[in-house]
């Protein structure tokens, strides 16, 4: 088997189980906040197809990837790296169980999870999405670093989002959870 088709069998595993898990979620209370987060969704996609259908954009990035060797080697790293992410946004997902849900949305009768990845890092999600996304761009395209730029973006606006929100639902446990833990990274960010 190829780099390129553990990478491709990685994401659709990644995807195929996010779709199953989305409907095992707790039922939304905020259905507004749901739409509105749709709608960045949406218009982030329209922006990253723009910029790679802008010239200079898009002859920057083909230049890029035509000069930049990649030896197996590499490729097999990458694929390591994308396999650590895949498994850790799985491994947070699973911890979530039915509190999982669109970013910035409430769910009915919340729970803090704090066990797991959460232990360690307040988004394991994002973080295994940004890992697999990396590991992508070692193994297939350095295109893929547009999708973790724009995804690193994304997920730091949206974090930031969601712990107002959580220090609003736990004004009591979120505060102390937030000051023993990192947003993305352990022990960095």
């Amino acid at each position: 088997m190829t780099p390129h088709w553990v990478i491709t069998a990685l994401w659709f595993g990644f995807v195929v189980f996010w779709i199953i898990g989305a409907t095992t979620a707790k039922r939304t209370v905020n259905r507004r906040r749901l739409r509105t987060e749709l709608g960045i969704r949406l218009l982030i996609v329209a922006l990253v197809i723009i910029a790679l259908r802008t010239p200079g954009v898009r002859d920057a990035l083909i230049r890029l990837e035509r000069d930049t060797p990649r030896s197996v080697a590499v490729q097999w790293l990458g694929v390591a790296i994308c396999a650590l992410g895949v498994g850790v946004a799985v491994a947070a997902r699973i911890q979530l169980g039915r509190n999982w849900g669109m970013p910035a949305t409430l769910k009915e009768n919340p729970e803090l999870i704090t066990s797991g990845p959460y232990r360690v890092i307040r988004h394991p999600i994002y973080t295994g999405i940004l890992l697999a996304a990396a590991g992508t761009a070692l193994a297939e395209s350095l295109l893929w670093l547009l999708v973790l730029v724009v995804a690193a973006i994304y997920f730091v606006i949206a974090a930031r989002r969601e712990e107002r929100l959580m220090a609003e639902q736990f004004p009591d446990q979120y505060p102390a959870y937030m000051k023993r833990t990192k947003m993305l990274l352990p022990f960095v960010l």
